[in-house]
């Protein structure tokens, strides 16, 4: 026994270094395994940041995006596709042929030839989508076609001053001459006279043209909106356009509206308007004259109770010689066109057939004091 025990003495048991070796090694995997859970860890914080990333910069593209599986339904869409498709519930899961309102003609193609495939995984293939609103597009292609017109027609403007303005204005006085000095009958005398308003018509026809195909010099200042409009008004009332069954109303705020504007330009535009729907009502009627703040944009606005504007006829209005009333140049409202778009602005046209029509010319503002526009007359 004694040697026995001295034996034992010398060295651990073998179990002993077992025992270590099997700590050892799970303190090892338990190490492992800890570093293995933070790298998965890591790597999907990087996959959900990339994803977010992605969607986000689907998300605010221009153009509307959406993919559909092979079935037609909708998988994904960004914010870009609900905002010009105007589709009103979630899209996701519906149907991609209504949520793009697309003729049957089209759906029945979808797969074939009409958009790019998508694979998904398993052999299955989806289709993408891309479009864009092209509204914008599309008005700034008609700015760009009037833009052109009127150039050409400014090279015109000078040789017709010269060949036709000072013809008629020798020929005009030469009349006023002979009616003066010659004994005429009251039969000449009428005649006379015709040919004499006649030529003051045309020459008002040609001033006009002037105006807008080669325009003035104009002097920009600081300009507060609501006189244009009060004084213009304050005009109308005493004019021949008004007859007794005409209402004028004016409706401004109670600060100005400052524009940085040439004072008779704006004038000019307030008086076409203004003219333009007095003789949308011949027999009478509300016309209200007002201006307003809305975001950034300093408002113009006239409002007539008259005959309206066909919605296929509203963009021709702004057009050279597209007079509807049988009097006048049918140029008012096409130098109020270019007026505008020469400061940055647009006019916007609201019109209801029988019912009236409103024009609001926008100019950028140098200050917006945040008055709204007054609201539109229900017709009752």
């Amino acid at each position: 026994p004694e040697q026995l025990k001295g034996d034992r003495s010398v060295g651990p048991p073998a179990d002993v270094f077992a025992f270590f070796a099997v700590a050892f090694l799970a303190g090892q995997l338990a190490e492992n395994l800890r570093r293995a859970d933070v790298m998965v860890e890591a790597a999907s914080e990087k996959i959900a940041d990339l994803e977010a990333f992605n969607r986000n910069v689907i998300d605010h593209l221009a153009s509307g995006l959406l993919t559909m599986d092979a079935a037609g339904r909708v998988l994904t869409s960004n914010r870009a596709a609900a905002a010009i498709t105007g589709w009103p519930g979630p899209v996701s899961g519906g149907s991609a042929v209504e949520a793009l309102q697309l003729p049957a003609e089209f759906a029945a193609d979808l797969a074939s030839a009409s958009a790019a495939p998508l694979p998904l995984g398993g052999g299955e293939h989806g289709v993408i989508f891309t479009f864009q609103d092209v509204t914008d597009i599309k008005g700034l292609e008609r700015t760009a076609q009037m833009r052109q017109r009127l150039a050409a027609v400014g090279e015109m403007a000078a040789g017709i001053a010269h060949e036709i303005r000072n013809p008629l204005a020798s020929m005009s006085g030469a009349m006023q001459v002979l009616r003066g000095e010659l004994p005429l009958s009251a039969e000449q005398a009428q005649l006379m006279d015709i040919v004499l308003r006649e030529s003051d018509r045309l020459n008002a026809t040609i001033s006009s043209f002037l105006a807008y195909a080669r325009p003035g010099r104009v002097d920009v200042t600081r300009v507060d909106a609501r006189r244009p409009v009060q004084d213009t008004a304050a005009l109308l009332k005493n004019s021949p356009e008004t007859s007794e069954h005409h209402v004028i109303d004016v409706v401004v705020p109670a600060t100005p509206v400052w524009l940085d504007a040439d004072e008779h330009q704006l004038r000019q535009i307030v008086w076409n308007l203004a003219t333009n729907g007095l003789k949308a009502m011949p027999r009478g009627g509300r016309l209200e004259m007002f201006v307003a703040v809305e975001g950034d944009d300093a408002l113009i606005g006239v409002r007539d109770q008259g005959t309206g504007i066909p919605p296929e006829e509203v963009d021709a209005i702004f057009h050279p010689f597209r007079g509807s009333f049988g009097r006048g140049t049918g140029l008012g409202l096409a130098i109020v066109h270019r007026i505008v778009t020469d400061y940055n602005g647009r006019i916007d046209v609201q019109s209801a057939v029988g019912r009236g029509t409103t024009i609001v010319a926008r100019f950028p503002a140098p200050r917006a004091s945040g008055v709204r526009p007054p609201a539109a007359p229900t017709g009752d």
